[in-house]
């Protein structure tokens, strides 16, 4: 009898009754008023007139008309930099921030610096609590609360500086999880401060006969890249064989369904797929039941969300947003229609363009699905493509051939007649490219009648390229580095994707 596992869960279960009564609108309105309340006397703080937004009428509209949006180069170089570089307390938020979470995303450029305040950090604790408690909507057995929990993320050897550390946001949750969660937590603190990403996976190989995980966590192609590593070396049909009581996968950083048929191959039965929304600015959404693939927003806990809906005409060609564009609160939004994703929060960042956009699923439970990055919707040619419709056609490429295409990457590219929808697909399958790039051609008109205007104009049509998978994990490795939170960029700009190209050549 799981003595303790069956404690876990009544404990959850209890909990989950006591938190049935969200609402979501609500809980956004107190949150925005407690930031304002708390970073009032801040130097942002009083540059905005936070104490004026306070007594406004509508402190959502006021929030909204007398603070710009920012983006990460605005926002570090008129305020974060003043406490990173000048040890000044009270910039954007009481106090100093103790981490800085580094940050490349998917760019490959030098990393950003975000701080990650004591107040970020016990917010993430939170989140992950809340997300540990809707375990209970799974139905998963007591005797799962015993098992391990084997979070793949970057080192928790964190770099020492003056006044604070710095490391991947995934290290830092790692480096600073409860005391309560130290027991469950694998691969355990000595093999998670190995920076290599490599050397890491070689000691979680070696342990892996000695434990008993009972869930996964972790960046989708980096999971599998281990997986893989441990059923070689251990000589397993699948991972079942080494570790039969997995059951639970939380995926995180990107969307999961590319990943969906190469990862099944991996197991010897189904397990429970999580999708989770944490990035280096917050714990953002995680899915709370198993009738959805969609996340809830986290709407009490030190995060205040606006949605600016998306279009090419509001967005500047650095991702950012154009200051007259209009952001709506939770209590606006409608389904079916993409927004670009603006944030302030307990870290000091205020009105602040993540990147990301999203749709709402379900707008009564703020439940939402990432669509895309600001940066990365293809619309060289009027396309109107999101990362999220991208991920569609690759599922259809799969269904059709029969194929696992974990990995992919494109690039409108102009040639001497035209541009070009130009695939690189990771996959070892032996269906030939001309054939794929027709049924991505087809559906992609079938789907969005933006695509289908496009291909009667300046986009002449499709080319596919097919490389290895390995191709993709030695990219981000000579461009970024290995493991943690790095992730592939599903489309690159003309100048990017020379230079991807010329890596492929030689590496091929």
């Amino acid at each position: 009898m799981p003595i303790l596992g069956s404690l876990i869960k009544g404990l959850i279960q209890t909990a989950d009754i006591i938190n049935t009564t969200a609402k979501p609108v609500e809980e956004q309105q107190t949150v925005l008023t407690e930031l304002l309340e708390k970073a009032a006397n801040t130097k942002f703080g009083r540059t905005y007139k936070f104490e004026e937004i306070l007594n406004a009428p509508n402190t959502e509209k006021a929030f909204a008309s007398q603070i710009p949006y920012f983006d990460y180069d605005t926002i570090h170089s008129k305020w974060w930099q003043q406490q990173y570089k000048n040890e000044a307390n009270d910039v954007t938020w009481p106090g100093s921030a103790d981490h800085y979470a580094l940050s490349s995303g998917t760019t490959g450029k030098t990393s950003k610096r975000i701080p990650v305040t004591h107040d970020m950090i016990k917010a993430i604790q939170r989140a992950g609590i809340q997300q540990v408690l809707a375990l209970n909507n799974f139905d998963l057995p007591s005797e799962f609360f015993e098992k391990g929990i084997l979070m793949l993320g970057s080192s928790t050897d964190l770099t020492e500086k003056p006044n604070h550390v710095e490391g991947e946001i995934s290290g830092i949750s790692a480096s600073n999880i409860p005391s309560w969660f130290r027991g469950y937590y694998k691969p355990g603190q000595e093999i998670a401060e190995i920076d290599d990403w490599d050397e890491r996976v070689k000691k979680i190989v070696e342990e892996a006969p000695n434990w008993d995980i009972g869930a996964l966590s972790g960046i989708p192609s980096w999971i599998e890249l281990m997986l893989e590593e441990v059923i070689a070396a251990h000589q397993l049909e699948n991972i079942h064989d080494i570790w039969p009581n997995l059951q639970v996968y939380t995926s995180g950083g990107v969307a999961f369904s590319p990943y969906e048929k190469s990862f099944n191959a991996l197991l010897g039965k189904p397990i429970t797929v999580i999708d989770t929304y944490l990035a280096s600015e917050g714990f953002i959404a995680f899915q709370n039941r198993p009738q959805t693939d969609a996340m809830k927003l986290i709407t009490d806990n030190g995060i205040y969300f606006e949605f600016v809906p998306f279009n090419a005409e509001i967005i500047n060609e650095d991702g950012s947003i154009k200051q007259n564009a209009k952001a709506l609160t939770l209590a606006e939004v409608e389904l079916n229609q993409d927004y670009v994703l603006v944030m302030s929060t307990v870290s000091g960042a205020w009105r602040y363009i993540i990147g990301d956009t999203i749709e709402f699923t379900n707008i009564d439970k703020a439940e939402i699905k990432i669509t895309g990055r600001t940066k990365f919707f293809l619309n060289t040619v009027g396309s109107q493509l999101s990362v999220n419709k991208l991920d569609k056609a690759i599922s259809q490429i799969e269904e059709k051939f029969d194929i696992q295409v974990p990995e992919y990457t494109l690039c409108a590219k102009k040639y001497d007649d035209g541009f070009y929808h130009t695939w690189y697909l990771g996959s070892n399958t032996g269906v030939a490219k001309e054939k794929i790039a027709m049924a991505l051609d087809e559906f992609l008109k079938a789907a969005n009648k933006n695509y289908k205007v496009a291909r009667s104009k300046a986009l002449q049509g499709v080319k596919v390229h097919v490389v290895d998978q390995s191709v993709f994990h030695e990219w981000s490795a000579a461009n970024k580095k290995k493991g943690g939170q790095v992730k592939m960029e599903r489309v690159m700009g003309q100048e990017k994707f020379k230079t991807w190209q010329e890596f492929v050549s030689k590496t091929s």
